[in-house]
């Protein structure tokens, strides 16, 4: 079969079987088995398809994955998490949009923590959102930060979704993770701008707090007792990484001890918690590891048709500059955005997009880093951004999509300068992976 029907009825059969609501996994493990059997050589081929299975899931670098997320888990259940929230709450004291600032902050620190968008988002909606309402804030003054903030969490490491995109793309994943914490705390203060600038146009849109103050020994009390222990979480995930000292692996299971041993000195490490962390866990890192099967085999068998070759091929006879391949790379992520979840869209496009990557000369740890950013605008993209949907769960009855995704475009523009920033000073995302090598 030529190259481009095998292209066009592979991706087709999958984007059909999605459409009558199969799932991700289900659809892609479907295709494949098709494919082993029409391109493979039928029954051998299926005997090679399950080795392969195999060995996509049992590599060493994916051990991260279930480790940040009963890491997030943990911190969200034993009330971690709120300790450190209650002890900014204190610091910003009456300031004009204090809770809009503290949704930034409280949500990058927890970003570093727990390396899950959605438990980000949930968690400050859940929390922050209730008393934004009551103290009278702008319902964009509100959903915007929040969902923005939401967002961070894919990019700042721990992210799972970073250790997934290094697996299945076949980046270094130490350097990913490390390589999206400048790019990460540069999106925050921007988006602590927005919020300034917003306040500054519509003072009305978020009122002062007069009646929150906390004295000087209170804050240096919370401070001390409250955010600075999470440090410790924070150089077992991340400095360990940076001094050398430990693997993305070896410092996933310091991150998790970090955790549990701060969670044991607050006497919050009960056995609900533990149970329910891990049972979440599990659900979650279950359906990664079920799509990695699914994301590797579909590469393979794309690889095997020809399909791979012949648009590798096919692209570079257009003779574009770089720049304006990356663009087009990117406009296609943020297009299957509106549609598709991360998982799927990294599925569809890495085993396209990584040879395009060589074949441009593109650094394989920044475009990684791009990429997140791309995967996190589009968590916040209508029609189905899943963000947009968590902020819609948390919110007052009568909140829409609309609403939210407008809330939310500010903090969208950022993202996209990010990304132009990126693209001019690509050092920014790959000095901290240099000095690491």
């Amino acid at each position: 079969m030529d190259w481009h029907l095998s292209l066009v009825a592979m991706f087709t059969t999958i984007l059909a079987l999605m459409a009558i609501g199969m799932p991700v996994a289900v659809a892609f493990l479907t295709i494949n088995l098709l494919g082993t059997l029409y391109f493979m050589g039928g029954l051998n081929g299926i005997d090679q398809l399950i080795a392969n299975s195999t060995t996509s899931i049992t590599n060493f670098s994916l051990v991260p994955v279930p480790l940040f997320l009963v890491m997030g888990e943990l911190l969200f259940h034993t009330g971690l998490a709120m300790r450190v929230f209650d002890a900014l709450d204190k610091c910003f004291g009456g300031i004009k949009g204090r809770l809009s600032y503290m949704t930034v902050v409280g949500g990058t620190v927890f970003a570093t923590l727990s390396g899950s968008s959605m438990a980000n988002t949930a968690m400050l909606g859940s929390t922050l959102m209730p008393d934004m309402v009551k103290r009278g804030y702008k319902p964009h003054m509100i959903m915007g930060p929040i969902v923005a903030t939401g967002g961070l969490a894919m990019i700042i490491p721990p992210s799972s979704l970073a250790v997934l995109l290094g697996s299945i793309g076949r980046i270094d994943v130490g350097a990913l993770l490390i390589a999206g914490m400048i790019p990460g705390l540069l999106l925050a203060l921007m988006f602590i701008l927005v919020i300034r600038t917003q306040i500054t146009l519509d003072p009305a849109s978020a009122p002062g707090h007069p009646d929150v103050k906390a004295s000087v020994p209170e804050m240096i009390k919370a401070v001390t007792f409250d955010v600075l222990p999470m440090g410790l979480v924070i150089f077992a995930v991340v400095g360990l990484i940076l001094l050398g000292w430990a693997t993305p692996s070896e410092s996933a299971a310091f991150g998790v001890l970090a955790v549990a041993f701060l969670a044991a000195l607050y006497r919050k490490l009960t056995i609900e918690a533990i149970t329910k962390s891990l049972k979440g866990a599990l659900i979650v890192s279950t359906l990664m590891l079920t799509i990695i099967i699914g994301s590797t085999t579909f590469s393979q068998i794309l690889a095997f048709s020809g399909a791979s070759s012949g648009l590798i091929m096919w692209s570079s006879s257009f003779d574009l500059n770089a720049y304006t391949m990356l663009a087009i790379l990117f406009l296609t992520l943020v297009f299957l955005g509106m549609f598709m979840d991360q998982l799927s869209i990294m599925m569809l496009t890495l085993p396209v997009f990584m040879p395009l990557v060589s074949l441009y000369g593109f650094d394989q740890v920044w475009f990684g880093v791009v990429m997140l950013l791309a995967l996190e605008l589009s968590l916040a993209t209508p029609p189905f951004g899943l963000l947009l949907f968590v902020m819609v769960g948390v919110s007052p009855k009568g909140t829409t999509i609309g609403n939210v995704a407008w809330a939310a475009l500010p903090y969208i523009l950022c993202t996209l300068a990010l990304i132009v920033i990126l693209a001019i000073f690509p050092e920014l995302a790959i000095w901290l992976p240099q000095i690491m090598r």
